[in-house]
């Protein structure tokens, strides 16, 4: 059964998540999804380290070869303890710019000024909304050396404006530094082989939170969210965010999160896969096939979908947020 999970999982990010987006990853995740070698070395690992974005990333972090399956199945058997070694020590903490673009219009429409705290905030490059330019399809906004594009459908309620932020906080088990060499290094590593799009931004992003770095703490979004969100000014906004992120909990720890979040002051915006909250799909009314697609929840209330890297905005509302 644990071999079928597996399986299905890479069967799942190859021809879903990768498809029509990185050729070279549906190729290896359809391949390993059918390597029975390959899994039964997968399903000794614990759960998130089997996962595909890792050992692909870690295979590229290292030197060795993705754009041919049989090459990097090769490589990868013949350097196996060092490739466990390294998804051992490491998480997927894809940290993406781009995914600020549908936060944007949430952000800019809440009472001014901001006070953003991020939970699995990696290096941090999120926390700089009001740092990036913007184009939602021709309507832009703001200057810098990040422009940041958003397919946009449905009435999105662009702003006219940036948002104000005068607090910038992160909260990350294992804290990325945008300006280390090293880490910026794996960052790469984890943009898909043919998006060179995105390895440009991630650069530039890293430059951004590099010259004006966030509060960052090392600590579990389980247990510390409180104590640092009471760090917040009291005279701004608190915005607790987050994306791609609570789906490495388990489903009890996410409700459980939602419980604690809820509680504290100010905003919480989620951009999550649309099986992390089902609860808000559900009330949105959206159909199972979204699950691919993130949905864009404000204080727990589907507003949106988006695109995992932040290419798309689709508006659920007719009447604002």
């Amino acid at each position: 059964m644990k071999w079928m999970e597996t399986r299905r999982w890479y069967r799942w990010f190859g021809e879903v998540e990768a498809g029509r987006v990185s050729p070279t990853y549906e190729r290896l995740g359809r391949a390993v999804a059918g390597d029975a070698v390959l899994v039964e070395r997968l399903d000794a690992l614990p759960k998130w380290k089997r996962q595909p974005n890792l050992l692909f990333g870690v295979t590229r972090y290292l030197g060795g070869p993705v754009e041919d399956p049989d090459a990097s199945r090769a490589w990868v058997l013949a350097h196996w303890d060092r490739v466990v070694a390294e998804m051992s020590r490491r998480s997927t903490q894809t940290n993406e710019a781009g995914r600020c673009a549908p936060l944007l219009p949430l952000l800019a429409a809440l009472p001014q000024p901001l006070a953003l705290l991020e939970v699995g905030t990696s290096a941090g490059l999120c926390l700089y909304p009001d740092r990036y330019a913007y184009d939602f399809g021709g309507h832009r906004l703001g200057t810098g050396p990040v422009t940041l594009t958003c397919a946009v459908a449905g009435p999105v309620p662009l702003p006219s404006e940036l948002p104000t932020v005068v607090w910038r906080a992160g909260l990350d088990l294992n804290p990325l530094d945008p300006g280390s060499a090293e880490d910026l290094r794996w960052l790469e590593a984890l943009v898909w082989p043919e998006q060179e799009h995105r390895r440009r931004r991630l650069r530039a992003a890293a430059a951004v939170a590099a010259s004006e770095p966030p509060l960052v703490v090392r600590g579990d979004l389980r247990t510390d969210l409180p104590d640092l969100a009471a760090r917040a000014p009291a005279d701004a906004t608190l915005v607790i965010m987050h994306t791609a992120v609570l789906a490495y909990l388990e489903p009890a720890e996410r409700e459980a999160f939602a419980r604690t979040v809820t509680k504290l002051p100010g905003h919480w915006i989620s951009n999550e896969g649309g099986a992390v909250f089902p609860w808000q799909s559900e009330a949105a009314g959206l159909p199972p096939e979204t699950a691919a697609r993130f949905v864009l929840a404000l204080d727990d209330r589907a507003v949106a979908l988006s695109e995992p890297h932040g290419a798309s905005l689709t508006w659920l509302e007719t009447n604002g947020v």
